[in-house]
């Protein structure tokens, strides 16, 4: 039996006039990579920040592990098991990559106010920041400055940001973005090596669909605010419907029938 992680409850989302998202209802299962995706304008976005919390639903609830945390603020969910990335990287480009992740996993630790203390004093934070780097490929480069990293290795860098915290579901945000081509077939293998683990949920919003198609277990498709279509990327990829709404017209997806 599957179990639900995530939910969102007819949500929608009003900004003045304009409807962002309309009445949409998506279940995430734990375990799994579920990526949302459609053209701009969809409402993509805006459902993901509502799951994420930077946005309060006009109605609607959203609920994680069974709890109503609509109302509860970022931080919070933080602290229930959800860690989210940005489209822009989010680190501190002074310190080392280790001491960046370090500092992850001490803001939600018993010592989360006690930042003055030689590092070597938080061992288990020290440690846990070491296992986050294994994860995503970034361990020979733990003592070098943040800013001297690639743009790919910045978003892993925050990919182990967010496993510092050993939260139980991911929300990233165009993990892709501003990428270069080559870098995207590295940043595909680290998701890949967080979902082998198997202990790690993933909500994704990405435009780029050899992603998309690679790792995801359920793909949702967002058009004006709506749900256009839900299934795996095999069923997606062969959607009539969505082919003509978004996919067929941008991309050659592997595996779409002629």
């Amino acid at each position: 039996m599957t179990e639900v992680i995530l939910e969102a409850r007819h949500l929608r989302k009003e900004f003045g006039g304009l409807v962002a998202v309309a009445d949409v209802s998506i279940t995430i299962t734990r375990g799994t990579t579920h990526s949302i995706i459609g053209p701009n304008g969809a409402g993509k976005t805006t459902l993901f920040n509502l799951l994420n919390g930077k946005y309060h639903p006009t109605r609607g609830q959203v609920i994680l592990n069974g709890e109503d945390i609509t109302d509860t603020p970022v931080y919070r969910r933080v602290h229930k098991g959800m860690g989210r990335s940005f489209q822009i990287t989010n680190i501190f480009p002074n310190l080392t990559v280790l001491e960046n992740v370090r500092l992850a996993a001490q803001a939600l630790g018993n010592s989360n106010y006690r930042f003055l203390r030689r590092a070597d004093f938080f061992k288990t934070y020290v440690q846990r920041a070491e296992e986050a780097l294994e994860v995503v490929g970034l361990t020979p480069m733990a003592y070098s400055p943040a800013n001297v990293l690639p743009h790919g290795g910045k978003r892993k860098l925050e990919l182990a940001i967010i496993l510092a915290g050993d939260p139980e579901i991911l929300l990233l945000d165009e993990p892709t973005a501003g990428m270069a081509s080559e870098q995207v077939p590295e940043l595909i293998e680290t998701i890949g090596a967080i979902r082998r683990k198997g202990d790690k949920t993933i909500v994704m919003v990405e435009h780029n669909m050899n992603v998309v198609m690679n790792i995801s277990d359920r793909i949702t498709v967002m058009h004006q605010g709506e749900v256009l279509s839900e299934g795996r990327p095999d069923q997606i990829a062969n959607d009539k419907t969505v082919q003509s709404v978004y996919l067929g017209e941008l991309y050659d997806l592997p595996g779409r029938q002629q």
